[in-house]
């Protein structure tokens, strides 16, 4: 536990995750091409290496907000309030803010910019494709108040239950590479017999078990956590280099980088294990982790901005992309973090910051 009734292990946690997001995305300028497909040359090949435990990031975020959240506590119409003012009304108002960076950047012109931010209410409002998991967020916490009252009255082996079906559905990306269709699966019928165990639920259905069960401190947890990312790591890494040498395209490259993967799972939870019990005193460290902490959903709307900002600054001065690719991340992250600190200091900042 940390300080403020806070618990420093999971604001770390978030502040880690917050991070590798932004160096997954620093990394999309050295694999992807504008059409999609894979550049030529050693590339694609070091952003694997670097950002393929970034992919544990988003899994992170969401079994730290079904630590928190689940089960719900506040009665729905409170729930919804809370949530979405914090979530939905940031993410509106950087929805805008990205169609006139646009603008500015000279990507769109006006009736382009009145057209994005119209578009708003249908998907993003502009191509800014990290605000997917917005979308996901609020999904999430649509169903939290109805999957609440079981997860509260459900026994450790009822839990499992769910989990356990969970965990198979994260091997069906390999299993369509001999099977593309497996359980009721075809070409118009999407939602096949294990439809509803899969997806990111399941990690906040996690978060939530792990709480409950497996927050006590043993010694075992860290050779545990070691192992699964270490493993989740090897497979993630192997997978996509094998098929580097196989695949054109990002979509197709990118299997073992996938949420709903059992390795990407086994880094996440992994690193959680690692961290869950660290504790830190009141000191610099301690503040600074939390208050990072508080700023993450800001940071992660803002970033994208600052991130082309030193991509243009950087990209030029070396061709090593080992030097480049973690120098733009720390660069984006720091910054980030200062202007959403700056913005925090505003009236009613919770509607910009969250």
């Amino acid at each position: 536990m940390s300080t403020n009734n806070r618990i420093f292990s999971l604001d770390l946690l978030r502040v880690i995750a917050c991070y590798l997001v932004i160096q997954v995305h620093a990394g999309e300028f050295y694999y992807i091409n504008a059409d999609g497909t894979i550049p030529m040359g050693d590339n694609p090949y070091w952003v694997n290496l670097f950002n393929s435990i970034g992919r544990a990031a988003v899994p992170l975020f969401v079994m730290i907000t079904g630590f928190f959240v689940l089960p719900v506590k506040d009665n729905m119409a409170d729930f919804f309030k809370k949530r979405f003012t914090r979530v939905v009304i940031p993410f509106v108002i950087w929805c805008v803010l990205y169609a006139f960076y646009k603008l500015i950047m000279g990507d769109a012109d006006v009736q382009a910019t009145l057209v994005n931010i119209l578009k708003i209410p249908v998907n993003f409002g502009t191509e800014v494709g990290h605000l997917w998991y917005v979308y996901m967020l609020i999904g999430l916490y649509l169903f939290f108040p109805i999957i609440s009252p079981w997860i509260k009255s459900a026994s450790q082996k009822a839990l499992l239950f769910y989990l356990v079906i969970w965990v198979f559905t994260l091997f069906l990306p390999y299993i369509h590479l001999v099977f593309p269709e497996i359980l009721g699966e075809c070409y118009w019928n999407n939602t096949p017999m294990l439809y509803y165990f899969s997806g990111l639920l399941g990690f906040a259905v996690l978060g939530a078990y792990l709480k409950k069960y497996h927050m006590e401190n043993k010694k075992s947890d860290m050779l545990l956590g070691s192992l699964l990312l270490i493993v989740g790591f090897a497979v993630t890494v192997l997978v996509f280099r094998q098929r580097l040498s196989t695949e054109t395209i990002v979509a197709d490259v990118e299997l073992s980088w996938g949420y709903g993967t059992v390795n990407v799972a086994m880094m996440a939870l992994g690193i959680f294990f690692i961290f869950k019990n660290l504790t830190c005193k009141e000191c610099v460290l301690s503040r600074t982790v939390t208050d990072i902490s508080n700023m993450s959903y800001g940071m992660y709307l803002a970033h994208i901005m600052l991130l082309n900002f030193f991509y243009s600054v950087f990209d030029g001065m070396t061709d090593n992309v080992c030097i480049k690719l973690p120098v733009i991340s720390v660069c984006t992250f720091i910054t980030t973090y200062i202007l959403i600190k700056i913005l925090s200091y505003l009236p009613k900042s919770k509607y910009l910051i969250g």
